[in-house]
């Protein structure tokens, strides 16, 4: 027997029932078991909860998407050229300050559209109406209160190949705040500019009203000597001159080449000093142009040398007269092809050094002496510069003593007013062989003592470091004190025969420097070539 659906109820027909029913041409279809019935409605239930949680997902990428246009400010639309039919999202209709139930259209775009950018948008829409491209434009936009929105608008063209026709799907951004944002940074940008052609304006005028007064930092004085000297050196320091620098120990050599450094074009890069003097000579080849690893006992790794590290501003060689023979060579290839080798190297390297160089001996008696390479000299001496000595600018002596005063008085912490009368005679007396430098430590050992606000000064501080003879003395050969000083002065020639600087030079016998010897050669007319040849 087998169970079939007939009039709405089961019914339990046999095969021969089946048989004439089919014959009769009436289908009779077997009735599905209770289990299929079931789980026919269990699948039907499944697919039905498929849908439900398919649509839930729709839904949640739906707000999630208009959330995020809404954070970005960025709406879509699509647009259909041929019907004109545009759609926008939410966020679009927000942008446009518009409500859902208001249809975008184009002539509502355009009456929105700033009136200076109109044109191009006509353009635009022409542009996409006659052929499918698509397009990435800015624009702006009056809101119904006057405010002005910065639209960037991208555009991608889809063609329906059944219909022909073209659709554009694209984002509307806002970029108000972009832009207002740029705008605001390119006008910080050029009052930044302003003030920094005004504050270049204002340093100009500050540093001419620096050459009328006190010229260089640190550089007291307005002697003619002093005057003289500081003139000059504002006529070459924008130039890139080597500068020979020329005065006794102590008269403030560096300074000016400072000066020079700070008023040239190099002035934002390095000023570096060395003093040939100070450094033993079998390593003043290796500090002047550095060296390689291994290239000595020592030299475990490679050094850049001062001139390297100098390299776009300014070396300062201080006495430069000391230097070695084999290191004045190399000195010289610098000065003539911008190029040396470090110690061990195999390769030149090329800098570019604007180099001033100081001594306190006399290069050309020197020369003479077969201590110091000519050629050297004369490359050396392009723009020969010679600082007067203290006794040569007395008139300085008053400004110097209040600027010393001033700075270690307020280092220590004590109030001067000034100097005794005593004490100022006795400044303006002296011959100060060592010049600023001795004014300056005096000055400073005075303060460090005193204590009262008038500074007063032992003269037993001076009587042992006393010049062999003032200028006036020595410009009198007639007198017997300058008599005696030349018969000295001649007597240590000949024993050093004819040499005035190094250890067994005059100069060291006499005990003072080289160039004050010098000056006292000349000053009292003594030929030392004779000497030479005793």
């Amino acid at each position: 027997m087998t169970t079939v659906l007939a009039g709405g109820e089961f019914d339990v027909l046999s095969d021969d029932k089946i048989e004439a029913s089919w014959e009769q041409g009436v289908l009779v279809a077997p009735p599905p078991s209770r289990l299929a019935l079931l789980k026919l409605l269990a699948s039907l239930a499944s697919i039905a909860t498929e849908h439900a949680h398919l649509y839930a997902q729709l839904r949640d990428a739906q707000a999630y998407l208009g959330e995020a246009q809404r954070l970005s400010a960025t709406g879509s639309f699509g647009w259909k050229s041929a019907t004109g039919e545009i759609l926008w999202s939410d966020q679009t209709y927000r942008i446009f300050e518009l409500d859902r139930v208001t249809r975008p259209t184009l002539d509502f775009i355009l009456r929105r559209t700033h009136p200076d950018d109109r044109d191009g948008v006509q353009q635009l829409i022409d542009r996409a109406t006659r052929s499918a491209q698509d397009w990435d434009y800015e624009h702006r936009i009056v809101m119904v209160d006057g405010t002005v929105k910065h639209l960037h608008v991208v555009a991608h063209a889809v063609q329906d190949d059944a219909t022909g026709e073209t659709e554009y799907v694209g984002a509307v951004m806002d970029v108000t705040a972009a832009k207002e944002s740029r705008q605001a940074l390119e006008k910080a940008y050029e009052e930044i500019r302003e003030l920094k052609d005004q504050l270049q304006r204002e340093n100009i005028v500050l540093r001419e009203e620096i050459d009328e007064t006190s010229m260089f930092e640190e550089i007291v004085g307005a002697s003619p000597p002093l005057r003289t000297v500081l003139s000059h050196v504002s006529k070459v320091a924008p130039m890139d001159s080597t500068v020979l620098i020329t005065g006794e120990t102590g008269t403030g050599k560096e300074l000016i080449a400072r000066a020079i450094h700070k008023r040239s074009k190099r002035s934002a890069r390095a000023f570096v000093s060395v003093n040939c003097a100070a450094i033993p000579s079998s390593l003043i080849a290796s500090e002047l142009f550095g060296h390689e690893k291994g290239a000595f006992t020592g030299a475990i790794q490679r050094r850049q040398g001062r001139f390297e590290l100098a390299d776009g501003g300014t070396i300062f060689l201080d006495e430069v007269g000391e230097l070695p023979a084999e290191t004045q060579i190399m000195l010289l290839r610098v000065l003539q092809e911008r190029e040396f080798e470090r110690v061990g190297g195999s390769g030149p390297i090329r800098v570019d050094v604007r180099i001033i160089a100081a001594t306190n001996r006399n290069l050309e008696a020197a020369i003479d002496e077969g201590a110091f390479r000519a050629d050297l000299f004369y490359r050396l001496n392009v723009f020969p510069l010679e600082v007067p000595a203290l006794r040569e600018r007395r008139a300085d002596i008053p400004l110097l003593v209040e600027y010393f005063i001033h700075r270690y008085a307020k280092r220590v912490g004590k109030r001067i007013r000034g100097i005794s009368k005593e004490t100022s005679n006795l400044l303006q007396s002296y011959d100060w062989p060592g010049n600023i430098r001795e004014l300056q430590n005096v000055i400073e050992r005075a303060v460090i003592i005193s204590e009262s606000d008038t500074l007063s000064i032992d003269e037993r501080w001076l009587s042992g470091r006393r010049s062999p003879a003032s200028p006036t003395v020595a410009a009198s050969p007639t007198s017997t004190l300058a008599v005696q000083e030349k018969d000295a002065i001649e007597a240590a020639l000949a024993e050093s025969k004819g040499r005035v600087s190094g250890p067994f030079g005059a100069a060291a016998r006499l005990g003072v420097p080289s160039s004050t010897l010098e000056s006292k050669i000349k000053a009292l007319k003594i030929d030392k070539r004779r000497f030479k040849s005793t």
